[in-house]
């Protein structure tokens, strides 16, 4: 379970020290980039600083992201593919994004394993003051048994918790 940091992206300056920054999980969705433009406006008008976080998912547990992914690949070529694809959405939301400037600060970390168990470590070892992350809203059948890993995040944590459903107004 090695953690991924990309300290080249990272702030490299102040945010208010007694206030951690803000977590935004991503899964390359438009709710993720939603949510991710959320966490910038409240970012900027808290002072704070955003890591943007993917969990590359274990492979039993695979919901099928990582198109490029042919069948027989490891993890570890599954967390090249997550790097990739990760680079890819943020250099998209920031070219889009340009006047965002703590987007274009953002500290970025791709660990592996189940969602909702890794956003919760990581939320304690970057010392988050709030998570932001997208939701579809799943219903029905699949949401039965699959459940929503913002549902169990929001269940979960111990600090507050914005779930993005609606893409369209950012």
């Amino acid at each position: 379970m090695a953690d991924k940091i990309d300290k080249s992206k990272g702030a490299s300056g102040s945010h208010n020290p007694a206030r951690g920054p803000i977590l935004v999980p991503i899964d390359f969705s438009s709710y993720s980039e939603a949510a991710l433009l959320l966490a910038c406006e409240f970012a900027e008008a808290l002072g704070l600083k955003l890591v943007v976080l993917h969990v590359v998912h274990d492979p039993h547990n695979m919901p099928g992201y990582y198109a490029k992914m042919a069948s027989k690949k490891t993890l570890t070529r599954m967390s090249d593919i997550a790097a990739e694809m990760l680079d890819e959405f943020l250099a998209g939301v920031q070219k889009r994004h340009p006047e965002r400037a703590v987007l274009q600060a953002a500290e970025v970390l791709l660990v592996k394993g189940i969602p909702a168990t890794r956003i919760l470590q990581v939320v304690e070892k970057v010392k988050a003051s709030m998570v932001v992350m997208g939701s579809k809203g799943e219903t029905g059948i699949r949401h039965l048994l699959l459940g929503s890993v913002a549902e169990q995040v929001l269940g979960l944590a111990k600090l507050p918790v914005t779930i993005v459903k609606d893409h369209s107004k950012h």
